[in-house]
C-alpha cells in the first residue's frame, strides 16, 4: 500500500496527475526481479481509458518481472526548474505517479488499436504508414501491455 502523500501542500488533484500523464512524452516503469531488486526503465507510453499502455519487445527483463509479479509503479515528471531562492536552493516540478497490476495484450485488435494510439500520440504527422509499418508480422512480435492503475497521486511545487 502507498503511503499518503507527505507534504499535502504540494499534493495535485487526480485530475491534475491525469492531466500530466496525458502530456508526459516518457516515463519509468518499476518492476521487481525475481530475486527482489528492483528495475526501473523509461518508456514511451499513452494513457487511455485510465490505463497506461506501452510496448516492448516479445521478451525482455520487464516482462519476465510483471510474469512473475504483475504489481508495478509508474511515473512521469512534468515541468522542472531549479531555481535559487533567498537563502537556499529549490526545484520547481510536477509529477504524477501511479501504482497498479501490470499485464499483457493478447487481442490483436486492442493491440492494434493501442499501438495506433501510441503512433497518434508519438508521430501524428505520420499515420499515413501506420497499416504498412504492422506489415510483414510485426503485430505478432511487439508486445502491447497495460497497466491498470489503482492508486494516482502527484505533486508539484509551482511559481
Amino acid at each position: 500500500m502507498q503511503r499518503e502523500v507527505r507534504r499535502k501542500d504540494r499534493q495535485i488533484t487526480t485530475e491534475e496527475a491525469l492531466k500530466l500523464l496525458e502530456s508526459a512524452e516518457y516515463g519509468i516503469l518499476s518492476t521487481v526481479n525475481s530475486d527482489g531488486t528492483p528495475y526501473g526503465i523509461p518508456l514511451n507510453f499513452v494513457l487511455d481509458n485510465n490505463k497506461i499502455y506501452f510496448h516492448c519487445a516479445s521478451v525482455g527483463q520487464k516482462l519476465d518481472n510483471i510474469a512473475a509479479n504483475s504489481n508495478v509503479s509508474f511515473v512521469v515528471i512534468g515541468q522542472t526548474e531549479p531555481v535559487a531562492e533567498e537563502s537556499s536552493y529549490s526545484t520547481y516540478y510536477e509529477s504524477a505517479f501511479i501504482t497498479g497490476k501490470a499485464h499483457i495484450i493478447e487481442n490483436p485488435e486492442e493491440k492494434r488499436s493501442i499501438l495506433f494510439t501510441l503512433t497518434k500520440k508519438y508521430l501524428p504527422d505520420n499515420m499515413d504508414i501506420f497499416e504498412k509499418s504492422l506489415s510483414g508480422g510485426m503485430l505478432e512480435k511487439t508486445t502491447v501491455a497495460a497497466i491498470d492503475i489503482e492508486q494516482i497521486t502527484g505533486k508539484s511545487k509551482r511559481k
